[in-house]
C-alpha cells in the first residue's frame, strides 16, 4: 500500500479529502450509524434470515460471523437492498438506504463478480463516482484523478490500464476496494474481503479498513476465520439464521455463543482457521 507520499495526490483528488471528513457527523449517527430490526429474507419456505437485529457503530470494525448458510451475505444483501426484505428495516445515518445510497459502499464477495466484463481497473474504481458523475455522461479528468488516487491508495495504481480479469484475486479485491474509496461513503460493507487473497493484500486491507474506522467510519465484514476475529475487529454479529450475539469481540464471541452459532461445526470451523 501507498503512504507518506501519496499525501499531496490525495489531497489534490480529493480523495485525502474523503478520509479526513469521514466521521465528522453528529454524535447521535455515532452511536448506532446502522441499524437492522426484525430483517427476514427468505428464498423458499425456509428463511434464510430471520428476525435479525444488529447495531453497527461509527469507528468501529465489526465481523458478521457464523457457518456456511448462516445467511451473513444474505443479511448484507438486505442491508443494501440487493435481497429482499419479507419483514424489518435497516437504516444508514436514521435514513432507508434509498436515502443514504451515496454514503455507503458494498463491495460483493469475489466470487460473485463476472470478471469477464470488459473493463479496466481504473474504470472500476471510477463506477464509486457514478453519482458524481452521473449516467451516460462522460468522465471528466477530476474523476480520473480520483480513481487513479483510490488505486494508488491500495496500491493498484500500476495496473489502473490493466483489464479486471487479468489481475490475480487479491488485485481485484484491491480494485474493488478502490472503488469504495473513491465513492467516499460513510459506511463499508464488505462481503469476505479476505476470502482467497493473499496474505500480502491481507494485511493492506485490513490496514486501510483500520485506518478508515480510526477516521469514523461504519465497517462491516462477513468474516469466516476465527483465528483473526479477536485481532481484525473491535465487534463481531454471531449468527446463524437468527441473531446468536452482538457486542464486542471478547463479549460476543464467548465458546458459549460460537458453540450456540455453530454446534457441530464449531471443531470443524477451529480447524480450518489454524490449517488458513
Amino acid at each position: 500500500m501507498s503512504t507518506g507520499g501519496d499525501a499531496s495526490a490525495l489531497r489534490a483528488s480529493g480523495l485525502g479529502g474523503m478520509l479526513e471528513v469521514v466521521g465528522a457527523h453528529r454524535g447521535a449517527e455515532a452511536r448506532d450509524a446502522v441499524t437492522v430490526r426484525s430483517v427476514t429474507v427468505s428464498y423458499g419456505e425456509r428463511p434464510a434470515v430471520f428476525a435479525v437485529d444488529a447495531t453497527f457503530p461509527a469507528g468501529a470494525m465489526t465481523a458478521v460471523v457464523g457457518p456456511n448458510g448462516a445467511g451473513k451475505s444474505t443479511l448484507m444483501k438486505a442491508m443494501v437492498d440487493a435481497a429482499p426484505k419479507l419483514a424489518g428495516e435497516v437504516r444508514f445515518f436514521g435514513e432507508p438506504f434509498a436515502r443514504a445510497r451515496g454514503r455507503v459502499a458494498y463491495v460483493p464477495q469475489r466470487a460473485s463478480v463476472d470478471w469477464e466484463f470488459p473493463a479496466r481497473a481504473v474504470d472500476v474504481a471510477m463506477m464509486g463516482l457514478y453519482r458524481e458523475i452521473g449516467l451516460f455522461r462522460l468522465a471528466r479528468r477530476r474523476h480520473r484523478e480520483a480513481a487513479l488516487a483510490a488505486l494508488d491508495r491500495v496500491g493498484m495504481a500500476d495496473f489502473a490500464e490493466r483489464q479486471i480479469g487479468q489481475l490475480s484475486g487479491g488485485q481485484q479485491q484491491r480494485v474493488f476496494l478502490a472503488r469504495a474509496l473513491a465513492q467516499g461513503a460513510d459506511a463499508f460493507l464488505l462481503d469476505e474481503p479476505f476470502a482467497g487473497v493473499d496474505a500480502t493484500t491481507e494485511r493492506a486491507v485490513i490496514a486501510l479498513l483500520r485506518e478508515l474506522r480510526d477516521r469514523g467510519a461504519v465497517v462491516i465484514c462477513v468474516h469466516h476465520d476465527l483465528s483473526t476475529l479477536n485481532d481484525y475487529f473491535d465487534r463481531a454479529l454471531l449468527m446463524n439464521v437468527r441473531r446468536v450475539s452482538e457486542g464486542p469481540v471478547a463479549e460476543a464471541a464467548t465458546p458459549e455463543a460460537l458453540q450456540a452459532a455453530y454446534g457441530g461445526r464449531l471443531a470443524q470451523a477451529r480447524a480450518e482457521a489454524m490449517a488458513g
